[in-house]
């Protein structure tokens, strides 16, 4: 289980005339980052400098990655990751774009600019809890159908679509532990609903729990 934000921000400061824009992303994978990177860069193309670092969560361990992009060493990149590191925060990407104002910043500078422009986006997030989970199917009938939902609710399973046919169909994000208990309630008659089928879709990553 790991921490990490339920949307992409942007958020822009300024210090002494040079602005700085902040870009952060939720990513999966450490190649999505680095296409985020890529894009931001293509964006602002015409900027001086576009900072980054970000932390991604793999089944190896998590993986953090910054670069100064030409600022000087230890001024960008790495207090940017400081701040994701000393949050928990996995799973992000962000990219601090600089257009210069013509005025030096100096080192202390630089790190309270870059720092406070990624402070500023993380303030307009909120932060989630996010495990390796399920994308699941269950298919139950029209009458079982709210006691199935009810039992859903009760569990904290979201359901994320339906589909009404000859039978319903209900796509929740879920558990592998949660899955699990299904399976076996189903084999020892223990559901107080009719589930016809059951059927994993995928792995992905799904919400565990929101932080207020």
């Amino acid at each position: 289980m790991f921490k990490t934000i339920n949307k992409n921000i942007s958020a822009e400061i300024v210090e002494k005339k040079s602005k700085f824009i902040a870009n952060v992303f939720y990513v999966e994978t450490v190649e999505e980052a680095e296409e985020k990177v890529k894009e931001i860069k293509k964006k602002y193309f015409d900027a001086r400098h576009n900072c980054f670092a970000y932390s991604v969560f793999t089944k190896e361990g998590i993986v953090n990655r910054f670069s100064d992009d030409g600022e000087p060493s230890g001024t960008a990149g790495g207090p940017m990751l400081n701040i994701l590191n000393g949050k928990e925060l996995t799973n992000l990407v962000v990219i601090v774009t600089r257009y210069f104002g013509g005025i030096l910043l100096g080192t202390g500078g630089l790190i309270r600019a870059y720092t406070g422009a990624t402070q500023e986006a993380l303030r307009l997030l909120d932060e989630v809890y996010k495990d390796l989970g399920l994308e699941a199917k269950l298919v139950t009938t029209y009458p079982e159908l709210e006691k199935l939902k009810y039992y859903l609710k009760q569990n904290s399973i979201e359901i994320t679509n339906t589909k009404y046919n000859e039978t319903v169909e209900v796509f929740v994000d879920i558990t592998e532990e949660k899955y699990n208990n299904i399976l076996k309630a189903k084999e020892k008659y223990e559901l107080n609903f009719e589930l016809i089928g059951t059927e994993v879709l995928n792995e992905k990553y799904i919400v565990i729990e929101n932080i207020d």
